[in-house]
């Protein structure tokens, strides 16, 4: 085992209070309902977002998902 802690009462010097910055748990919830689908999707597609998924270790079909809110928001500003 390793050698155990040995605390002191010495001073700690000037200290500095960190504001919270962590999101709340309901910031953390998801915003969006979500529905499930059934689609179809060219192998090819599938493969490339299993791959880049998995380097950016995410699921891909959130990757998916995120796309397409992507492809979205960009319709509907253009829209306006």
């Amino acid at each position: 085992m390793s050698k155990p802690i040995q605390y002191s009462n010495e001073p700690l010097g000037d200290l500095k209070v960190v504001p919270d910055f962590l999101p709340s748990p309901e910031e953390l919830a998801l915003k969006q309902k979500n529905t499930k689908v059934t689609i179809s999707l060219s192998t090819e597609s599938v493969a490339y977002f299993k791959e880049t998924a998995k380097k950016h270790h995410m699921q891909y079909q959130k990757m998916i998902r995120q796309l397409l809110d992507e492809y979205v928001a960009h319709q509907k500003s253009a829209n306006k």
